[in-house]
């Protein structure tokens, strides 16, 4: 069984998606007021996706349903098989997969538009089988609109794309040459979606950290905006990245790929420092001065501080012989002075 609740402020409207070769849950689409739920049977084996509309209204000259996001064109409620325009917040199911367990995820692949939390039910199931602390929530309940990079912002603030999306560069898609785990590495803009999700997908091949299973056939809860972070679900909200106005999208550039994996209910604080992503803000590159655009270290560009460069940069031995230098730089002003003072 999965129950929607909708804790938003708004009216939501949650759409169904079955996979090929799967059954139709008993609706593909329906109306859900704030405060309300709804309860929808599953059958077995059955997998799909999930997700809420947001902002629909109908259309005066057409009479057809309209949604600011997630819109499956079908123009009712009903998305009569239709999946969501991204970008969306995608709750995804396999039920009586492998080895018999559920697999579940909430996805940010395809981006962001509002919070949402899968919690399995835990207890006693059917048949004797126990699901108690087997099972763990899964979602986002961080408000990523407000953290949102302006060059992936939509619907003007009403949702956030992801960089795949908006740039559809195959670095960000994980395609082509990219196309494995090995070559398609979190990047700094889907570091900005996991480190506020941590059990969230980020990006394509983020599966160890954001597939969850249950045994014991439970039921599952899909809440929309839920009101308030369980303990089970931790997430941190980071401060909105800074990034200059522009009209054309820059996207960052170089995938951060040294970055080690968060695991489920890691924190902002809990991540290894050398692991943050670089600032969203500016253009990759450099700029006058010698000093990159966005970043929160200017690199000068004469030798008297360039050991300040590479101690912001890591490289110690480089910042102890630009030290050295520097040092004889200062010093030798200093000897003349003192031959001009014994004469």
């Amino acid at each position: 069984m999965f129950t929607f609740v909708n804790r938003c402020a708004d009216t939501v409207w949650p759409g169904v998606l079955s996979n090929a070769g799967t059954a139709r849950l008993g609706t593909t689409g329906f109306e859900l007021p704030p405060g309300a739920s709804r309860a929808v049977p599953a059958p077995s084996a059955w997998s799909g996706r999930l997700w809420a509309r947001t902002g629909c209204a109908q259309d005066g000259a057409t009479g057809r349903l309209v949604c600011a996001t997630g819109d499956c064109g079908s123009g009712t409620a009903e998305c009569a098989g239709a999946g969501a325009a991204p970008p969306a917040t995608l709750a995804e199911f396999t039920l009586d997969g492998t080895g018999g367990l559920d697999f579940y995820d909430v996805s940010l692949v395809d981006g962001y538009n509002l919070p949402v939390l899968v919690e399995p039910s835990s207890g006693e199931r059917p048949g004797g089988a126990s699901t108690a602390g087997s099972c763990a929530s899964a979602g986002c309940a961080a408000d990523l609109n407000a953290m949102c990079p302006a060059e992936l912002r939509s619907g003007g603030g009403a949702a956030c794309r992801s960089a795949c999306d908006a740039f559809g560069r195959p670095e960000y898609c994980c395609s082509g040459a990219y196309a494995n785990p090995g070559t398609c590495r979190p990047t700094s803009y889907s570091q900005v979606f996991k480190m506020a999700c941590p059990r969230s997908y980020s990006y394509a091949f983020d599966d160890p950290t954001s597939t969850f299973t249950c045994a014991g056939g439970p039921d599952y809860t899909v809440t929309f905006c839920p009101g308030a972070t369980p303990s089970s679900q931790k997430s941190t909200t980071v401060p909105a990245a800074t990034t200059p106005t522009q009209t054309t999208p820059t996207p960052t550039t170089v995938p951060v790929t040294d970055t080690p994996a968060m695991m489920p209910g890691m924190t902002f604080t809990d991540a290894n420092q050398d692991s943050m992503p670089m600032p969203m803000g500016g253009e990759a590159g450099t700029g006058g001065g010698g000093s990159i655009q966005g970043q929160g270290v200017i690199l000068g560009g004469t030798s008297s501080d360039a050991w300040l460069a590479n101690m912001a940069t890591g490289d110690a031995t480089g910042a102890a012989a630009a030290a050295a230098a520097s040092g004889r730089l200062v010093a030798a002003p200093l000897v003349l002075l003192a031959l001009h003072l014994l004469r």
